[in-house]
């Protein structure tokens, strides 16, 4: 059964990442399906997904989770990265992960 996780880190706001939305079967699968539309990144990490939705909406991840967090953070700044090159070589946007109303630090 698919499941799923939404996080976002803005840190004018927050200490830690915080989980804003979880499920599993169906739900899970229209969370994945709006964050591709939306071009948000996914990182798949089936032991941590089990973790964090453990935790509440609303929560910021607990500091035991900060290296394993840390390692999502570091895979969509990369992602941007790349993206930023990608835009700036041919003009398109495509693939930037703030589209339709989501900050770059949504995952």
């Amino acid at each position: 059964m698919r499941k799923a996780v939404a996080l976002r880190y803005d840190r004018q706001k927050n200490r830690a990442p915080q989980v804003v939305a979880s499920g599993q079967g169906r739900l899970a699968a229209r969370m994945l399906a709006l964050a591709q539309e939306s071009n948000v990144p996914v990182y798949e990490d089936h032991e941590l997904v089990d973790a964090l939705r453990a935790l509440p909406v609303g929560s910021e991840i607990p500091p035991e989770f900060y290296e394993l967090v840390a390692q999502i953070l570091a895979f969509v700044l990369r992602l941007d990265k790349e993206q930023s090159s990608n835009k700036g070589s041919n003009g398109n946007s495509q693939g930037e992960a703030n589209a339709a109303g989501h900050s770059p630090h949504d995952f």
